[in-house]
C-alpha cells in the first residue's frame, strides 16, 4: 500500500474504531505530475484492466480472467506493483486482482505490465473497502496487505486499514481454507492485526513457532519498503491467518 504523509486536516473520513467503513483510503491519490506517455498509459490501458464496481461481481470471479484460473488473489495497495507482478509472472494459472488508489503507483505497474505482456492482472483504482464490498462472498483463494501505511502515532491508529470491519470484510471474501496475508516492520501495527484478526472467530493465525512469522513467504521478492526498513534498521513480520470453515 502506497505510504504518503499529510496534515491532520487533510484526510478524507474520520473513522470511529468499531464503525462499518464505506471508505479507508486516506492519503493521497496524485503525488507528482505525471509524464505524457505516463498520462496516455493510464488513459489507455487502465479501463481495460480496470473493475467496474457499478455492475455485479462476475459469477464465477475467474470470468474477469482470460483461460480459467485456478486461484484469484487480491492485493489491497500494490505501490508500484512490485511484488503483484512478479507473482503474477511466477503464476499464470492464478488470476490477480490489485487494488491501488495512489495514481503514480498504478502507471507504474500498467507499464510493468504492458512490458510483460501479462493477461493475468485486472485492477481498480478505487478505495480497497468498496472492492471488498463488490466482491462475491468466498470468491478469493488469499488476500494480502503488505506494508500498508501504518498510522504510528496512537491517535492516527484509527485509520489504519485492518479494523474488526475490514477483517469481517476479508472473512467474507476468504473461501474456506483461504489465507489472509499481511507484513510490515512496525511492531504496533503487528501486534494491531494480530489482535484484530484473532479476536475474529474465522480466522485461526498459522504460526506455530517463534520464527514463522519472521520468515517471508516462499518466493517472496521483497519490496521497496521492506528494503527502506532494513536500511533503517527494522526488521519484518509476516502473518498469515487462514479461513476456517463456515458452519452449515
Amino acid at each position: 500500500m502506497q505510504r504518503t504523509t499529510m496534515s491532520d486536516d487533510d484526510h478524507r473520513l474520520e473513522h470511529r474504531p468499531g464503525e462499518p467503513r464505506e471508505s479507508a483510503f486516506f492519503g493521497r491519490r496524485k503525488g507528482k505530475a505525471l509524464r505524457k506517455g505516463q498520462a496516455e498509459r493510464l488513459e489507455a490501458d487502465l479501463p481495460r484492466l480496470s473493475l467496474d464496481l457499478t455492475t455485479p461481481a462476475p459469477a464465477p470471479l475467474a470470468a474477469l480472467f482470460p483461460g480459467s484460473p485456478t486461484e484469484i488473489r487480491l492485493e489491497i495497495g500494490f505501490g508500484g506493483g512490485e511484488h503483484l507482478i512478479h507473482r503474477a509472472l511466477e503464476r499464470p494459472d492464478v488470476g490477480f486482482i490489485g487494488v491501488e488508489p495512489f495514481v503514480n503507483g498504478m502507471t507504474k505497474a500498467l507499464g510493468r505490465i504492458a512490458a510483460g505482456e501479462i493477461a493475468n492482472i485486472r485492477l481498480s483504482g478505487e478505495d480497497g473497502v468498496r472492492v471488498l464490498d463488490w466482491l462475491p462472498e468466498a470468491s478469493l483463494d488469499r488476500l494480502l496487505l503488505l506494508y500498508p501505511d501504518p498510522w504510528p502515532k496512537k491517535r492516527h491508529w484509527k485509520r489504519r486499514f485492518v479494523g474488526p470491519d475490514t477483517v469481517a470484510r476479508f472473512a467474507r471474501v476468504l473461501m474456506d481454507g483461504g489465507e489472509f496475508w499481511f507484513a510490515s516492520d512496525i511492531d504496533t501495527y503487528v501486534d494491531w492485526t494480530l489482535r484484530h484478526v484473532r479476536a475474529n472467530p474465522a480466522f485461526d493465525w498459522t504460526a506455530s513457532a517463534p520464527d514463522d512469522w519472521r520468515q517471508p513467504w516462499e518466493g517472496w521478492p521483497g519490496t521497496r519498503y521492506e528494503a527502506k526498513a532494513r536500511r533503517e534498521g527494522r526488521g519484518s513480520a509476516y502473518l498469515t491467518f487462514r479461513r476456517l470453515r463456515r458452519e452449515g
